[in-house]
């Protein structure tokens, strides 16, 4: 009996190092769906249970101090596929304006077909990936059409053009309906004993906000507004399958040689009924998140977990999304493309050494695209982040349906996001220099040719 158990031992450690062979670990992106930084446990959350999440931190190299350059779905994703930011691979919102096309039209839906070809411009994470022995598998989030346009070579999203399969179709049932297409592939990738890379975006805490029951009484016996209730137990929700795909990983014997890098896309604060509005606000989220450059719409904690090669820890740095792209191909002994303007982090993951940056910078749109041969036509905020200072610059671009959304009151402001990290008092004025310098460094960064700042009050 003994020699029996030694030997099935020996059968799963080989069908282990199998999986995953040519040395390269498989990769896994987690990609949260409209959550703010500050609801997780593990970021101080005292209401909103996220065990999975707080134990992949405790095992991970752990960035609170994340931020996505643009605070919208489409863009931000792009900007994690070709690890490039939207003024560059030129997705600058979710869809293009109505003023071109009715929406649903086939004017429309030709305009669709014509933003899709914008992942042509780059090679993709995945196409990289691909290049370089892996098997990848997309579900969840995916709007640049059919997933094989992205470079991978298996997925869920078959890419139709308008209405709600712009978000990704049939690969949004991820999560909320399971994980057996991911168990699925991975079974695949051992079978062929290929490394993987998984893109894991589901449609969660996203709505529609229809948590199970089960989760959603914890929240409701609070007393919580309702619909504070069921953003919490969606995030919840959203916990509880990425403990079970970390635990299908740990299952099959995988996770020892899996890197897994955690992000959100952009942040959401839930509008209740004692949130205060502007007359005619229409969204379910509360001002000063999605599609803002406040830090309720771009900052994200940013997270790298490889057991026994990365030693967990926590880290002050200014770490952006577009970073990662670089990151986990130089983990994975990947040579990085030129000309990528996120940092190589993996040096420091290893080495505990603080990065060599000192400002990170980011650019916002509006949510319907005016132009798609000219991102400037939309160009509503330019920032950037230096230590502990935040300035925000804002634009006149054009924007059709959020307008409520984007006051635009201010061209330029400057918060202390280390004793003010809610945003709540403009110190532009106060602390003229540090604006001017740092406006100056945005200016460099991005020189806005067309836009003007808006003219104030």
């Amino acid at each position: 009996m003994k020699f029996k158990s030694l030997l099935c031992v020996l059968v799963v450690c080989s069908i282990s190092l199998l999986w995953g062979s040519d040395s390269k670990p498989n990769i896994v992106l987690i990609l949260s769906d409209d959550q703010t930084w500050t609801d997780y446990g593990f970021m101080g959350h005292d209401v909103i249970r996220t065990p999975h999440l707080d134990r992949l931190a405790e095992e991970s190299v752990l960035y609170p101090r994340g931020y996505v350059p643009t605070p919208l779905c489409r863009p931000s994703l792009m900007s994690l596929a070709t690890g490039h930011y939207a003024k560059d691979h030129g997705v600058t919102g979710n869809d293009p304006t109505p003023r071109l096309a009715a929406r649903g039209s086939p004017e429309a839906i030709g305009l669709a077909k014509e933003l899709i070809t914008n992942i042509d411009r780059f090679d993709t994470l995945p196409e990289i990936l691909v290049s370089n022995g892996y098997l990848t598998h997309q579900s969840g989030k995916w709007w640049e059409g059919n997933h094989t346009r992205g470079g991978f070579t298996h997925g869920m999203t078959e890419g139709q053009p308008g209405g709600r399969t712009r978000h990704g179709d049939k690969g949004l049932v991820i999560g909320r309906d399971g994980l057996e297409p991911i168990y699925d592939f991975i079974q695949e990738a051992g079978d062929q004993e290929k490394p993987f890379y998984l893109w894991y975006a589901p449609f969660l805490p996203h709505t529609p906000h229809n948590p199970p029951q089960r989760l959603l009484s914890y929240y409701e016996k609070m007393g919580l507004d309702p619909a504070v209730a069921k953003y919490y137990a969606m995030c919840e929700w959203f916990d509880e399958t990425c403990g079970e795909l970390i635990g299908h990983l740990e299952e099959q014997g995988l996770r020892e040689n899996t890197i897994i890098y955690y992000v959100c896309d952009n942040g959401w604060i839930q509008k209740s009924a004692d949130t205060d509005v502007p007359e005619g606000w229409f969204t379910s989220f509360a001002p000063k998140s999605k599609q803002s450059v406040y830090d309720g719409g771009i900052r994200t904690p940013i997270m790298f977990s490889w057991p026994g090669v990365i030693e967990p820890d926590i880290r002050g740095d200014l770490v952006s999304s577009i970073d990662t792209f670089p990151t986990v191909l130089s983990a994975a002994g990947i040579d990085v493309p030129d000309g990528l303007p996120g940092l190589d982090l993996w040096s420091s993951v290893q080495s505990g050494l603080s990065i060599r940056r000192d400002t990170i910078f980011g650019d916002c749109y509006a949510h319907d695209i005016p132009d798609l041969d000219d991102p400037e036509a939309g160009l509503m905020y330019l920032w950037c982040i230096q230590d502990r200072w935040k300035l925000i610059l804002t634009y006149d671009g054009e924007v059709n349906r959020y307008k409520v959304v984007h006051p635009r009151k201010d061209p330029i402001q400057l918060f202390d996001i280390v004793s003010d990290p809610h945003e709540t008092r403009n110190l532009a004025d106060q602390y003229r220099q540090v604006a001017a310098r740092l406006k100056e460094r945005i200016e460099d960064w991005y020189p806005v040719t067309q836009r003007r700042l808006v003219s104030g009050k």
